[in-house]
């Protein structure tokens, strides 16, 4: 049984049929509360002849804590628990994306120019100039999201149709965010190089292709592959996506506390696609002292190519100023690690390196755990921007420039914005196309034909 994870609580809605006598809902509500449980929304469903059904969710601090609300709640006469329902699974019934046509279909004339036989003169005009499927088919407005499960948020190697429910997660994110197409594509394979094979080979589909999901260390021979292969943007969110946003922290941090982000150590625990993505940008960005440690030699490796210096654990937590944890190990990090001073930000989820208010006990100047510092924040606004300049492909200057972005719309007193802010989203596409152009990766800009 899966159950939504709230910040501090786990919520369930319960479908009761109470016998239909005065005080028996308060007799529900009192047992809940006395067995520490509280309560949220509250729908009537039906009225019968003896019973009324209502849905109310109930928060309880986990799972063993709801069952005891459940067992309390069985000893009451006049109520009966008939269901036990997961907001979560019921939010995705049928999942959450669908293809929907932009033109009205009314009539049998419209169908005429849609498909055969008007179709054929808009097919025409492309074969005799291929950029201008640009202006007259969804392409430059799509991307592939394409996975093959390896690496599934904190849940690991579990596949690519289980993958599916994040995939339509971010197709959902990039429709309602910024207007993009997002088309998930699962891959049934776990060979490089017949990812890249298939990739490239639908590529003429898309503006764009998110990496998601795949494991390291071949997420990054994938990327590098496709990169060089194909002339549209190609990122992997877990690296770029993630390292975007922890950027845009480090220079709202740097305001609040006063570090210096290039000059101080920064020490990574951890050395996967996200720990080193964050490497790679900060050393782009011009960080010169990076520390690193993970359980994988081959891990290692990887990060002194891209200029970090491994080291152990407890190097890492005695040599940086800024620590960044992204293990999926939840309280690696003990109290007495932690350097007065320093900012950690332990992002695993759902359960940190070390809890914030752990971190600040033992000193830390800033600490931050992974329910804020979301990848979402970064990848609608970053491809938008890419689509919109029709660039060839994702730079480091476009990178900044998005982090940048989100930094300024973080709201006074917050190191960042909402996902939910659409106007944050339009402002990282429009900093990223800007420095798409000012880079030369960018379409030149053309003047459209005139209609005839």
């Amino acid at each position: 049984m899966q159950m939504e994870k709230g910040i501090d609580k786990i919520v369930m809605t319960l479908r009761v049929m109470l016998l239909d006598k005065p005080g028996n809902f308060g007799k529900f509500a009192s047992a809940v509360g006395a067995a520490g449980g509280s309560l949220g929304d509250i729908k009537l469903v039906r009225v019968g002849n003896e019973y009324n059904t209502r849905d109310v969710t109930v928060f309880a601090d986990d799972e063993a804590h709801f069952r005891k609300i459940r067992e309390e709640l069985g000893k009451l006469e006049g109520v009966i628990v008939s269901e036990v329902i997961d907001p979560v699974l019921e939010l995705h019934q049928g999942g959450k994306i669908g293809v929907r046509s932009r033109v009205k279909v009314d009539g049998i004339s419209v169908v005429r120019k849609i498909y055969t036989p008007g179709v054929a003169k808009v097919c025409r005009v492309i074969e005799a100039d291929p950029d201008l499927a640009h202006r007259y088919t969804a392409i430059y407005n799509t991307v592939a999201i394409v996975t093959n499960g390896t690496a599934i948020l904190g849940l690991g190697d579990i596949g690519p149709v289980a993958g599916m429910p994040v995939m339509e997660g971010k197709a959902a994110l990039f429709d309602t965010q910024v207007g993009v197409n997002g088309v998930p594509i699962l891959i049934r394979s776990k060979d490089p190089e017949e990812i890249v094979r298939t990739v490239a080979a639908i590529a003429p589909t898309f503006g764009a292709i998110q990496l998601e999901d795949i494991r390291a260390p071949e997420c990054f021979l994938v990327e590098d592959r496709l990169s060089a292969m194909l002339d549209i943007p190609v990122l992997h969110d877990d690296q770029h996506g993630t390292s975007v946003v922890v950027l845009a922290v480090l220079f709202n941090i740097a305001d609040e506390v006063g570090v210096k982000v290039k000059d101080d150590a920064v020490g990574l625990i951890g050395l996967g696609a996200a720990g080193v993505g964050i490497a790679k940008l900060l050393k782009a960005y011009g960080v010169r002292k990076l520390f690193g440690t993970d359980i994988n030699p081959a891990a290692a490796e990887i990060f002194t190519k891209h200029g970090g210096t491994p080291v152990s654990l407890a190097e890492v937590m005695a040599s940086s100023d800024i620590v960044i944890a992204t293990t999926g190990k939840a309280g690696l990090i003990r109290k007495e690690m932690v350097r007065k001073g320093q900012v950690i930000l332990a992002l695993s989820n759902p359960n940190p390196e070390i809890t914030v208010d752990d971190a600040r006990s033992a000193g830390a100047s800033f600490a931050m755990d992974g329910r804020s510092v979301n990848n979402a924040l970064a990848f609608p606004g970053i491809f938008r921007g890419a689509l919109d300049a029709r660039a060839r492909k994702i730079n480091n200057r476009m990178l900044f420039a998005a982090a940048k972005a989100i930094k300024a719309c973080a709201p006074p007193g917050e190191m960042l914005p909402s996902i939910l802010d659409r106007d944050m989203h339009l402002k990282v596409a429009e900093a990223v196309e800007r420095a798409a152009f000012e880079t030369g990766v960018a379409a030149p800009r053309t003047e459209e034909p005139e209609e005839k």
